[in-house]
């Protein structure tokens, strides 16, 4: 598996599916296309996926006292206009990305020829939606809210069946989420247990929080990140846990610092630069003379001591080897120079 198109990757997800608005799709995608090319960033625009008014059941299509329905009803899009929504992404050379919600939305991203599915906590439990996805051989994200330790298994054990890359993003499935609520010692339990896996991170806190949790995630190790986003549109706001191009900007500043300060790979360790070597070598001590040494006397701890500075020559405290022998007299509290030894005899 190359799981490589996961790595420092941005999901930008179009919330509520733009309330179905072909025109404020475009415009979302125009706005924050600026942004991944301004800031060099490697991103995916996400698209929702549903097939049409089927997805509710026709006594309920009205219904606007139950949770989710009036969303869906309000965002209902034809496969044309999801097409042109995803030729908008590719012509600024952006990663194509959808949450198919049902199984003829999978079909959908077929035709479309979406570059990385994600699998939604929602559908985390759906068979037959996820092995429609495995035939589509694309990379695949899977979010991991509300799902047990058996289910995030079961997933991850059929997509490594089918040798197809797959991200694992911890979520927590509540809009908005607080802070107390992120649980980002989960990142640490993922990567432990799905070592051959990117890990990720799926955010809906609100955006004046976005930063810190950015700083933590990274640093335990997420490598993907996800946010909804959304526009001003005519009298509506974007929802409190959508993020704005400012709020995208900020986030990935966080991102960018986050990586500065955590440095280096964890995979081996690190190399000093040339400042921390002079600065380490200036703190070095040199090995000087405590009394007068004779030619062919031998050096130990008694007739020699250890002090800054270090000159050029002399051997160091980490060098020092007591029994060596001397070429040559030394003078009390002169420097013992690599010149005037040689070490001692091996042992037979």
């Amino acid at each position: 598996m190359d799981s490589s198109i996961f790595e420092d990757l941005f999901v930008l997800e179009l919330a509520n599916n733009h309330w179905g608005s072909l025109d404020k799709g475009k415009k979302i995608i125009s706005e924050f296309s600026n942004i991944i090319r301004d800031m060099k960033i490697k991103a995916a625009v996400k698209l929702q996926f549903r097939e049409g008014i089927n997805f509710v059941h026709k006594d309920f299509r009205k219904r606007s006292d139950i949770l989710y329905i009036k969303k869906v009803m309000n965002s209902i899009m034809s496969i044309e206009q999801y097409s042109e929504l995803v030729n908008e992404i590719r012509k600024n050379n952006i990663i194509t990305m959808s949450t198919p919600f049902d199984e003829k939305s999978v079909e959908t991203c077929k035709i479309l020829d979406i570059d990385i599915i994600k699998i939604a906590s929602a559908n985390i439990k759906e068979k037959y939606i996820i092995e429609l996805t495995g035939k589509l051989r694309k990379p695949v994200i899977v979010s991991t809210g509300g799902a047990s330790l058996e289910d995030i298994d079961k997933i991850v054990d059929y997509f490594e069946g089918l040798n197809i890359p797959l991200a694992i993003n911890h979520c927590i499935s509540k809009y908005p989420t607080e802070k107390k609520e992120l649980e980002l010692n989960e990142i640490d339990f993922l990567k432990k247990r799905y070592k051959e896996h990117v890990i990720g991170f799926s955010t809906h806190e609100l955006n004046y929080d976005i930063e810190i949790p950015m700083y933590i995630a990274y640093a335990k190790g997420a490598r993907t990140f996800e946010r909804h986003i959304d526009i001003k549109w005519g009298n509506n706001e974007p929802f409190k846990y959508c993020s704005t191009t400012k709020d995208i900007i900020k986030w990935v500043n966080a991102y960018k610092k986050a990586k500065e300060i955590c440095g280096s790979s964890c995979d081996f360790l690190r190399k000093c630069d040339n400042n921390e070597e002079n600065y380490i070598n200036s703190i070095h001590r040199g090995v000087y003379a405590s009394a007068d040494i004779k030619e062919g006397e031998e050096l130990n701890f008694e007739n020699t001591y250890f002090a800054i500075p270090l000159l050029e020559g002399q051997i160091s405290s980490q060098e020092f080897e007591s029994g060596v022998i001397t070429y040559c007299e030394i003078k009390k509290d002169s420097k013992v120079d690599k010149a005037y030894i040689k070490s001692k005899e091996p042992i037979i």
